[in-house]
């Protein structure tokens, strides 16, 4: 059984929406400058990992833990709760957005399509260090 794990770190964002442009008489859907860059990011740190390994062809579990920075704004005393779990950031970015963009980024490097992951486990916290940590196993 095959796993990958790796970390892409800085700070998470979400897939932005759809962006429409009107080309004559067609309209054309592109995704924006942001999100695109932060998928680039998410598919160089999955070429690591992956190293000359092909992408997984069987079912997947996958696993996005989620690290967001506290607020500069937030007190001693809150920045404390919200390290030691007692505050949970309900903010944004959405965790199922931030879901996208990582399934979007490792489409074709960790597996043939993210239509493969059947198990999906995420989870938006608080951390010192910011980022996103991933891993995906083979289900045998």
């Amino acid at each position: 059984m095959m796993q990958i794990c790796f970390e892409v770190p800085g700070k998470p964002r979400g897939k932005g929406r759809p962006r429409f442009a009107r080309q004559g008489n067609f309209v054309k859907t592109y995704t924006d400058a942001a999100t695109a860059s932060y998928e680039d990011q998410i598919r160089f740190y999955a070429l690591q990992a992956m190293g000359s390994s092909e992408p997984l062809k069987t079912a997947l579990e996958a696993f996005i833990y989620v690290r967001l920075p506290v607020p500069q704004s937030y007190s001693k005393k809150r920045t404390e709760a919200c390290l030691s779990g007692l505050e949970r950031p309900c903010k944004k970015p959405d965790l199922d957005n931030v879901v996208k963009s990582f399934m979007d980024g490792m489409n074709g490097i960790v597996y043939e399509d993210d239509n493969q992951v059947v198990d999906l486990h995420s989870t938006k916290r608080y951390a010192i260090n910011a980022g996103v940590d991933i891993l995906i196993k083979e289900i045998i």
